[in-house]
Order: structure tokens, then C-alpha cells, then sequence
């Protein structure tokens, strides 16, 4: 008991002392250490100071770790990765949709025919699963086979550390890891793949911060959605010679709200549900080196890309199925997925959004990369236009951004809309995938519920706000 109770009693003492010390005592120690290592070297190692060899790497530090220049820096190069992502992923995304849904689909309806196969079971198997792992497939490689690479490369060269390094005192002033900031990045080429990146951060209770807002970074699966829906109704608000650079300021805008939400989110964490002291975060720097590029590409394809498109499509099929099921049976004179999309209507209408959005994010929950082609396939289902698309169940694109404008707009779409679609497809539930990816690492039930429920409430509450303020302001 007397142990116990000096044992006490010295942690005690121990707290008391470590808050009058203050907040930064292992940054002082740490420059402390680091002022005597450097006294040390001076006195004990001797060069001629007239015949310096020039640093690389230290020229390279003072621009890309500095206080003025190391932000924008980021900002470049990261814009340049995405850049290069979206644009270079245009022309594969385009063959491999014609191939899958152009060319292999028509293919696939022929061979049904001819062997008799019945309605129910060829809608099933071909509109409805083959179709939406052909959708994932198609949108969700050729950005991911560019992403993961390019982001690994700059890692391989010893870029990523000092990324790291810059916004270290950001996420620490949130009660999070300095390296979060890789694992955020990540996240924008996949949330899974940014889930399983977490493990470079040694604190669990950081680590677990760093997996609960990974979602607030626009994976790939969602770009797609915020371009096109930034380019129908933000870029219509301006003349056409503007349109693209204001639809791209708005997907930057969401992108930027969304790290806003992950340091916001990560003050509340550290603060409620994962209360502590952020832990200490010395980084080495390593040196600049050339990136070993074959390698790079090949493990970046095998560890990242092609593992996390399998697991992607696994869950696909399955949401294909109930896709197609929930279109073609009826109950009464409408399909369930008509009786479900006047169910959720009222709550959708007072959110900003409406019952096709929250219906399509109901039943695409395995794969962002599914929701345009379901919510297209949905309103068309829910208005009764009977010349567009393939019928019920279908998922289906159009060839242009005025003839989805149409049928959008058709379906009661506004601004409003479009805005809140914009937001809510940031704030959301993570995807299957990434749900999955998240049990795995945490092998929790409550972590894994956390995860998925945070960032809806979140988005329907900042949708609620957004609408509530559009009818005050007289914009609906």
C-alpha cells in the first residue's frame, strides 16, 4: 500500500512538474542536443574553410523547407502531380470504358442472347455486376497507375520528409502527428491506400487520428464527380471563356475545405474521444537521391494500385447486383428503388440534395468511381424518361457535359444542388474499401463505426447550414 501510494505520488510530483516546465520541453531538448552536437563537431573535425564543397543538398532545403518559399513550393508540385493524374488519366480511362462497357458489354448481351440466357439472370449478372465493375475498373485504374508512382517517387527522392517537415507544426498545433501530412497526400490518389500509409506514424493514438480523416482527402473515385459537377453549375455562372478556370477553383475550393475539416477534426479528436499530447516528431531529413524509377513503378503498381483496385472490385459486384435488383422488382406500381428515393426525398430536400443523391450513395457505398452512373441511371428511373439510358437498373454516362446538364436539370436540379453534391461527396462515408482497409488496421469495431459515421453527419449538417443560409439570402 505504502508503494502504491509514493508510487502515486511521484506521478504526481511528475505531472505537476512537466506543465511548469512547458509544453515545448522535448523541442528545447532536442535543439539542446543538437546545439551540443554541432559545438562538438566543431571543435573535433577540422576543414579548409576556403575550399567548401558546394551542398546540394542543403541549397535544396533552404528553398523547399523554408518559411516564405516551402508552401508555395508544395503547393506546386503537388498541383503538378494532380494535374498530371487527372490529365494523364483521361486518354486510358477513355480506352478502357470503351473497351469494357463499348465494346465488351455489347459482347456479352450478344453471347446471353444466343445461349438463352433469361432476363432476370443476364440484367443481373451483366447490367448490373459486370457493369459497375467495369465503371470501377475503367475510372479507377489509369489515375491510381499515375498517382501512387509520381507519389512514390517524390518519396524515393526525399521530397515526402520535407513535406512532412513543413506542415509539422500545423498538425501539431492540432494535437496530430507532423506525419499525417504524407498520409493526407496519399489519401487524395486513394483513401485506402492512405489508410495503410498511416503505419509510418508510431503513436496509436495519432495513428488513429490520421485514419479517421484520411476520407477528407478527395480520392480519386471522387474527382471525377467534383469536375463534372463544378463544370455544369459553377462554371455556367461565368462567361464560357471562364467557366474552366472558376469549375477548377471550385473542386480547389473543396479540396482546401477539405484540409480545413482534417485539422478541425483532428483538434476535436485530440481534445475528446483521443485525448494527449502530441508526440514528438524528429525527423532525420534523409539526403536527396535519384529515385530508382523501374522499381518505383513496379512496387507502387503491385503494392498499392493493383491490391486496392482488387479489393475495390470485389465490392463492386455485389453493389452492381443490388443496384439492378432494387430497379426491376416492384412493389405496387413502383420499383423499390423508386419507393425508396420518395422515402428519402424530404430529409435530401431539407439537406439541399435530394432522395436520387443519398439513394446513389446508399447502394455505391463500395466504390465513389459508380455514383455519377447510378445517380443518372436513378433519375432517369424516378422522371420516366424513356429515350435515355439503357432502362432500369442500367448505369450508364453521356458523351457530354450539356446532355448530363439536361438530364440533371430535368431531375429538379439547381445550384443548390450541385453545391451541396460538391460538399457532401467530400463529406461522406469513407468507401467500402477504405471501411475495410480502416478494421484491418484497427481490428475495431467502435474506430471502424467512427470512421464512417463522422464525416456524414458532418456533411449533412454543413449541407443543412449551406441550404439554410441559400434560402435566407434569397438564392432558392
Amino acid at each position: 500500500m505504502k508503494i502504491q501510494d509514493s508510487r502515486n505520488e511521484i506521478l504526481k510530483e511528475a505531472s505537476a512538474l512537466r506543465w511548469e516546465l512547458g509544453s515545448n520541453l522535448h523541442d528545447l531538448l532536442t535543439e539542446a542536443l543538437y546545439t551540443d552536437a554541432s559545438r562538438l563537431a566543431e571543435r573535433a573535425v577540422t576543414s579548409d574553410s576556403h575550399n567548401k564543397n558546394f551542398d546540394l543538398d542543403r541549397t535544396i532545403d533552404r528553398v523547399v523547407t523554408s518559411r516564405w518559399l516551402g508552401f508555395p513550393v508544395m503547393m506546386i508540385l503537388m498541383g503538378i502531380v494532380f494535374w498530371v493524374t487527372i490529365s494523364g488519366a483521361n486518354v486510358p480511362s477513355s480506352f478502357l470504358s470503351k473497351l469494357l462497357i463499348d465494346s465488351v458489354y455489347p459482347l456479352l448481351k450478344e453471347v446471353s442472347n444466343q445461349i438463352g440466357l433469361v432476363w432476370w439472370l443476364d440484367g443481373l449478372l451483366i447490367d448490373g455486376m459486370y457493369l459497375a465493375m467495369a465503371w470501377v475498373i475503367s475510372v479507377m485504374l489509369p489515375p491510381m497507375a499515375i498517382f501512387f508512382p509520381l507519389f512514390t517517387l517524390l518519396e524515393d527522392f526525399g521530397y515526402l520528409p520535407r513535406v512532412a517537415f513543413n506542415l509539422d507544426q500545423w498538425f501539431k498545433k492540432t494535437g496530430a502527428h507532423g506525419k499525417q501530412a504524407l498520409t493526407m497526400a496519399m489519401g487524395y490518389g486513394c483513401n485506402a491506400a492512405g489508410v495503410v500509409a498511416t503505419r509510418i506514424i508510431d503513436s496509436p493514438r495519432e495513428r488513429l487520428i490520421a485514419i479517421i480523416t484520411n476520407n477528407f482527402s478527395l480520392c480519386n473515385g471522387r474527382w471525377p464527380t467534383q469536375i463534372l459537377i463544378a463544370t455544369i453549375f459553377i462554371g455556367n455562372l461565368v462567361p464560357s471563356i471562364f467557366a474552366g478556370l472558376v469549375s477548377a477553383m471550385a473542386v480547389m475550393g473543396i479540396v482546401i475545405f477539405g484540409v480545413a475539416c482534417t485539422f478541425l477534426v483532428s483538434w476535436g479528436l485530440s481534445r475528446t474521444l483521443l485525448k494527449g499530447e502530441a508526440s514528438i516528431f524528429t525527423l532525420e531529413l534523409p539526403p536527396y537521391r535519384p529515385p530508382r524509377v523501374w522499381q518505383t513503378i513496379y512496387t507502387s503498381l503491385i503494392d498499392r494500385t493493383f491490391i486496392v483496385l482488387w479489393r475495390a472490385v470485389i465490392f463492386a459486384i455485389p453493389a452492381g447486383a443490388t443496384i439492378w435488383l432494387i430497379s426491376n422488382i416492384s412493389f405496387g406500381d413502383l420499383s423499390l428503388a423508386e419507393h425508396a428515393i420518395l422515402g428519402l426525398n424530404p430529409f435530401g430536400i431539407l439537406v439541399g440534395l435530394n432522395g436520387v443523391i443519398l439513394l446513389a450513395y446508399i447502394i455505391a457505398i463500395p466504390a465513389n468511381e459508380i455514383v455519377i452512373p447510378t445517380i443518372l441511371m436513378l433519375t432517369v428511373l424516378s422522371i420516366g424518361l424513356s429515350d435515355v439510358g439503357h432502362g432500369a437498373g442500367i448505369m450508364f454516362e453521356l458523351d457530354s457535359v450539356s446532355a448530363t446538364a439536361s438530364v440533371l436539370e430535368s431531375g429538379g436540379w439547381t445550384l443548390l444542388t450541385g453545391l451541396n453534391l460538391m460538399i457532401f461527396s467530400l463529406l461522406h462515408n469513407p468507401c467500402s474499401t477504405a471501411l475495410y482497409t480502416i478494421w484491418k488496421e484497427t481490428r475495431s469495431v467502435k474506430w471502424t463505426a467512427i470512421s464512417a459515421f463522422l464525416p456524414i453527419v458532418m456533411g449533412f449538417l454543413v449541407c443543412f447550414l449551406v441550404t439554410q443560409f441559400f434560402f435566407w439570402s434569397g438564392g432558392v
